[in-house]
């Protein structure tokens, strides 16, 4: 599955998983939306949650993160083409955010998003270059296991809305 950042470039460069994902050649970072492939985007406003159903399309097109900082991640930034999926409730393990709901970096995002649709194993490939890495997905390791035992958007939410309830 093919890793496409849309690059904002207004985080420190230092910290920035996107960049880090692009350094190791796990993903290919874009400063524009049209230079950004079709695929399924990562958006954390859209309609629809990602489930294993959206497999087939981010296998044959790509896998879409936006990278911008937090403070700037406001709904009209998500103007990318494509099947636009929110990621379920998880928590981070990044050092900036570890243990906020649904504050994930870059690479928390991607490895979220490849443990629903079915590759974990290129989830463990893209969080083995940072030190944090091994936690996400142990922080995360029930939710993400029940998410890709879904059929489809609707059965994520009804798992999410389990571990929002506990919030």
């Amino acid at each position: 599955m093919d890793l496409h950042v849309r690059y904002e470039g207004d985080d420190d460069p230092d910290k920035c998983t996107a960049r880090k994902l692009s350094r190791f050649d796990l993903a290919e970072l874009h400063r524009s939306d049209r230079a950004t492939p079709y695929g399924i985007v990562l958006n954390p406003h859209a309609e629809r949650a990602l489930s294993p159903a959206d497999a087939d399309l981010a296998r044959e097109e790509a896998l879409v993160a936006l990278d911008c900082s937090w403070e700037s991640a406001g709904e009209k930034r998500f103007t990318l083409p494509g099947e636009h999926r929110a990621l379920p409730y998880l928590v981070a393990a990044n050092p900036v955010n570890f243990g906020r709901p649904m504050r994930l970096t870059t690479v928390e995002a991607f490895a979220a998003a490849l443990s629903i649709l079915g590759e974990p194993g290129h989830a463990e490939r893209v969080m083995a270059k940072f030190t944090w890495g091994e936690t996400f997905l142990e922080l995360n390791e029930e939710p993400l296991r029940r998410y890709a035992d879904c059929a489809d958007s609707s059965e994520v939410v009804a798992i999410q809305r389990e571990y929002l309830d506990r919030e």
